[in-house]
């Protein structure tokens, strides 16, 4: 049995303000609206304060489960999500979300409890103890920093959000010990609503650096070397067949991305995580069909490729792994971050910059220029070749998602791996950026799909359709529980081949035996109901439209359990239109 910490028989003894009440405040002070995390003994007092802040707390059912509700929160609203969780095993479980978020870079705070001070790497069992907890995570994370000490935790909190703000982003790892998360932080520079107060002004223990009026750091991503750009310049210039690639680090430009292709006048692909960058029926557009062998002609037979926000990485420009892929033309690159510019290519031209600032600033000199590359034709030869490849099943499941997505305004799709996820990937166009995404880039984790389309509602407050396949649910289904209890209308589309189809697939092609795939799928309909969810088993095109006006608006999470081979699916693949 776990014994709770004792509490001081001598109140005097209590600390005004604790180390753990102090790091919320902080967190509210950088803009925190939402912590999920599941209460621990070694994590209790970091609730403390939270009631004296406007920091809702979330609760999923597992920790792997609130580092997916981060990722999906900060996909779908652009703010940073923040994990509390426990010493040991909770640090263990979460490390699957960190490692698909540092993946796809997306920034995550997760901050833990550790052993006291003095049981930290002691190796004598202590609880949750583990024999190097910050050397384990730090190898999902951008970095690992332990407080020691009251005085260190506004510089690294700090340090976290010039990571988030100033780099490439991924996720941070902050531990406290459990004694230095209850010592007295009075002393403690506190942020300027509370610095300033009578109450914390007049106490005798502040410090002087607790009063002085301290403001949120500006901090930004590098800007753009004009002279690099005055040489992009002349090198689009001089180029006859030039490609853009627009990355996820382009997920927040504005007009201008779609102004850079125009003015460049090249065909112009968009990753998973770009979607939306480009309007779907937009002439210089070919979605994010790069590891299709149409769209990977176009690239190969380019004499320069300018990739922006991208890593090039295999998830997004290879889906097949054939090792196909090449660049032949020359190479430009834009990133943030300075060791990516020549992995796994090297880049004729590197440009360390922010995506916004470099696309605006070659905007700019290239209005003037008049590049006639006659890309819409080569675009245009290029979605023809597409559309005589694509499979009546491709049709059908793309046609499911336009369908949708026409339906209901603003929606966000959030996917796992599964089948339809894989068939969206290439031929699903989004209306905006940050409404779709999923986990079969990066890291490729199952699960992903159901906690991550919670973060993404209470985020965004937008519709979301969560994407999972009947074998991948069963990694989280427990989420189902909290996205009942929040009162979230979250569809969740459950495609059900019944196991593990893709991997069935695959061995079957490979000539190998059947083992571990065709696994027993749960009668869902009762599943739904005992977690507080409803339940529809779709078969048809107006029934699903029928169900979607009534239930997007309600206030519990519903599934909608659709059968792969279902012939309607096949039938409305029959009218559908890519890049529309």
């Amino acid at each position: 049995m776990t014994q709770l910490t004792q509490i001081p028989s001598d109140l005097s003894t209590v600390p005004s303000l604790t180390c753990g009440e102090l790091l919320v405040q902080w967190l509210e002070y950088y803009g925190v609206e939402t912590v999920f995390g599941i209460p621990g003994v070694h994590t209790v007092e970091l609730y403390r304060g939270l009631p004296n802040t406007d920091i809702r707390h979330v609760t999923p059912r597992h920790e792997q489960g609130a580092g997916f509700m981060a990722d999906g929160y900060y996909r779908a609203s652009g703010k940073v999500g923040i994990c509390f969780i426990i010493t040991g095993p909770g640090m263990t479980n979460i490390m699957t979300a960190m490692a698909q978020a540092l993946a796809d870079s997306i920034p995550m705070l997760v901050i833990s409890s550790v052993n006291k001070v003095k049981d930290t790497g002691s190796e004598e069992g202590h609880l949750h103890e583990l024999h190097d907890q910050q050397g384990m995570v730090s190898k999902v994370a951008l970095t690992s920093k332990t407080i020691w000490q009251p005085e260190s935790l506004p510089k690294v909190i700090a340090e976290a959000f010039a990571l988030f703000n100033g780099a490439r982003p991924g996720p941070v790892h902050i531990q406290l010990p459990i004694d230095v998360i209850t010592a007295d932080a009075s002393h403690v520079a506190k942020p300027p609503s509370v610095s300033n107060s009578p109450s914390s002004i007049n106490d005798s223990k502040a410090s002087q650096a607790s009063n002085i009026a301290l403001t949120l750091p500006q901090v930004m991503r590098p800007l753009p070397n004009p002279a690099q750009l005055d040489l992009i310049v002349e090198t689009l210039k001089s180029a006859k067949n030039p490609v853009l690639l627009y990355g996820g680090g382009c997920v927040d430009v504005d007009s201008s991305a779609q102004k850079l292709a125009e003015l460049i006048d090249a065909p112009t692909f968009l990753t998973i995580n770009a979607k939306g960058l480009l309007p779907p029926a937009h002439p210089l557009s070919l979605g994010s069909n790069q590891s299709l062998e149409a769209g990977r002609a176009v690239i190969t037979e380019a004499d320069l490729v300018l990739a922006i926000g991208t890593e090039l990485g295999e998830t997004d420009y290879d889906v097949f792994f054939n090792g196909e892929f090449k660049i032949n033309g020359t190479l430009i690159r834009i990133d943030c971050d300075a060791q990516q510019l020549h992995r796994p290519f090297r880049a004729d031209i590197a440009v360390l910059s922010d995506a916004q600032m470099a696309i605006s600033e070659l905007c700019t000199r290239l209005e003037s220029q008049e590049l006639n590359n006659q890309a819409s034709v080569r675009v245009a030869e290029a979605k023809q070749a597409l559309l005589a490849d694509m499979t009546p099943d491709f049709s059908g499941q793309n046609a499911l998602l336009q369908l949708i997505r026409d339906e209901v305004k603003d929606v966000i799709f959030v996917g796992d791996s599964t089948q339809i996820v894989y068939s969206g990937n290439l031929g699903f166009e989004a209306l905006a950026t940050r409404r779709w995404f999923n986990s079969s880039t990066g890291f490729g984790t199952l699960g992903y799909g159901l906690p991550a389309a919670i973060g993404a509602m209470i985020g965004s407050k937008s519709p979301v359709v969560s994407l999972m396949g009947d074998g991948g649910i069963q990694f989280t289904i427990a989420e189902l529980i909290c996205a009942a209890e929040l009162e979230l209308p979250l569809i969740v589309l459950l495609w059900n081949n019944q196991g593990y189809g893709e991997i069935r697939r695959y061995m079957e092609e490979g000539g190998l035996p059947l083992i571990g795939v065709n696994i027993k799928t749960p009668n869902f309909e009762p599943l739904a109901a005992g977690f507080g969810a409803g339940y529809r088993r779709i078969t048809d095109k107006q029934q699903l439209l029928e169900a979607l006006k009534k239930d997007i608006n309600g206030k519990q999470p519903i599934i909608y359990e659709i059968d792969e081979t279902d012939a309607f699916i096949a039938e409305m693949g029959q009218t559908f239109t890519c890049f529309s």
